[in-house]
């Protein structure tokens, strides 16, 4: 953008000043009196002032409107970015809250089951320990 305005500005210097120069020359190869000429140099220049202050009034309500336009559009485009943001991380906190359950649950399911193999290892242990000592109890 900056090399836009850079090249817009050159463009318009360019012109504006090939213009007064051109117009210059053109008045001083006029076959007229000293007095009008200067009197035509100084109207010229005049119109051209008039023309460049207009230019440069419009470029600065032009400059005002693309930076207005620019803040806005950041506003819009942070606005939207936090309704994402927020949206993701509630869609997030209801995929850990589901996690969180789904563990809890496997855990318990996990409880359970070692509990009841704990149990059937014990009682098959109690039942191991009882036939030893009644066969040695036997042999004895």
């Amino acid at each position: 953008m900056a090399n836009d305005n850079g090249l817009g500005r050159g463009i318009l210097i360019g012109f504006l000043t090939g213009s007064i120069v051109g117009s210059l020359l053109g008045l001083l190869y006029a076959p007229k009196s000293g007095k009008e000429l200067r009197g035509d140099i100084k109207d010229i220049s005049n119109d051209y002032l008039e023309d460049t202050e207009e230019y440069i009034k419009s470029a600065k309500v032009k400059a005002h409107q693309l930076i207005n336009d620019g803040k806005k559009k950041s506003e819009e485009l942070v606005s939207e970015a936090k309704i994402k943001v927020d949206a993701l991380l509630e869609e997030a906190e209801k995929i850990l809250d589901v996690a969180k359950h789904k563990t809890d649950d496997i855990v318990e399911i996990g409880k359970s089951k070692i509990n009841d193999k704990s149990d059937k290892l014990k009682s098959a242990i109690k039942k191991g320990l009882d036939t030893y000592k009644s066969e040695v109890s036997e042999d004895a």
